[in-house]
C-alpha cells in the first residue's frame, strides 16, 4: 500500500516520539531528584538541552546534550544503578528537609552516602510527628509514590485529647471540608489503652496533604497530642527499629512497593 506524504510524515513524527522521553522523567530516572523537584529546576532555567534553556515537557533522546547548572549530565551504562529504598524512623526532634536555615537536625543527617544521585524523601512528617518515612534513589519511583493518583494508604497511630463521640467519628469517615478541599479517613479504629484523658486511634487515609491527619481531628475541635505513622502502603514500621535509625529494604520489598506505585494508578 502506498502512503501519502502527509501520512509518512506523521509516522516519522510518531517514531521520533517513541524514541524520546520527557526530560524530567529522564533526569528523575538518573536519581537526580523527584519529577516535581526537577520540574521546578526546569522552570527556574537551570536545565539546558543542546544549548537551549529547557521547558517542562520537552522531550529528549539519547543523542541530546543535557546540562544541569552548567554540568553535563551523561547517560551511559555505567550510570545504571539499582533502585534502593530506605525505611527511616523519624524522631520528634528532626524536620523533613534537606537543609534547615535554623540549623535544626534533619532526617537526611544520618543517611548512608550515595556515590551517584541522591536520596529523595517520600512521605513528609511535621516536626511534631514521628514514625515511618521512606527514602529512595529512584526519582521515578519517588514520583509515583508521592503522586495523589497512586492513592497509597498511610496508617497512623493517633493519641487524641478528650472524649470522642460516635458522631465525630462518623463525620471524619464521611468527609469534612478543610481549607484545601474535602477530606476523610478511610477507616478509624479505637486502639484501647486510654491514658488519662487521652484515647488512641488507628486511622487510614490515601492522601499525603500537609498536616491532614491533625487538621481532620482539629476540624472537630479535637487535639492530637501524639502522631505516629506506622504504615506506608505495604511497608510497616518495625517495632524494633528505634527512632533515628534506618534499614534498607530487600529487593523483594522494593519490587513490592514499586508495583503498588504502578497498580494503584490503574
Amino acid at each position: 500500500m502506498k502512503l501519502n506524504k502527509s501520512h509518512s510524515m506523521n509516522l516519522s513524527k510518531e517514531k521520533r516520539l517513541m524514541q524520546t522521553e520527557k526530560i524530567q522523567k529522564v533526569l528523575a530516572a538518573l536519581g537526580l531528584g523527584s519529577r516535581r523537584q526537577i520540574e521546578g529546576w526546569i522552570a527556574d532555567g537551570r536545565v539546558v538541552v543542546n544549548g537551549k534553556v529547557a521547558t517542562v515537557g520537552d522531550r529528549v533522546s539519547a543523542q541530546d546534550s543535557i546540562k544541569l547548572d552548567g554540568r553535563t549530565i551523561t547517560r551511559s551504562k555505567k550510570q545504571l544503578f539499582k533502585t534502593r529504598v530506605l525505611l527511616y524512623h523519624k524522631p520528634i526532634s528532626e524536620i523533613c528537609t534537606r537543609h534547615d536555615p535554623e540549623g535544626r537536625p534533619t532526617v537526611f543527617d544520618h543517611l548512608p552516602h550515595l556515590r551517584e544521585g541522591r536520596w529523595i524523601l517520600v512521605g513528609r512528617l511535621d516536626i511534631n510527628s514521628v514514625g515511618l518515612v521512606l527514602f529512595t534513589n529512584d526519582g521515578a519511583l519517588a514520583n509515583r509514590l508521592m503522586h495523589p493518583s497512586s492513592k497509597i494508604e498511610r496508617e497512623y497511630a493517633v493519641r487524641v485529647l478528650g472524649e470522642v463521640d460516635k458522631a465525630v467519628l462518623k463525620r471524619l469517615e464521611a468527609g469534612v471540608q478543610l481549607e484545601d478541599g474535602m477530606a476523610h479517613f478511610q477507616s478509624i479504629r479505637a486502639m484501647g489503652g486510654e491514658e488519662g484523658a487521652n484515647t488512641w486511634y488507628r486511622v487510614v487515609l490515601s492522601e499525603g496533604r500537609k498536616r491532614e491527619v491533625r487538621r481532620l481531628w482539629e476540624s472537630q475541635g479535637m487535639k492530637v497530642n501524639r502522631l505516629i505513622r506506622v504504615r506506608f502502603g505495604s511497608i510497616e514500621l518495625p517495632r524494633d527499629l528505634k527512632p533515628g535509625n534506618f534499614l534498607e529494604l530487600e529487593k523483594r520489598e522494593v519490587e513490592q512497593i514499586s508495583r503498588i506505585g504502578i497498580s494503584n494508578k490503574k
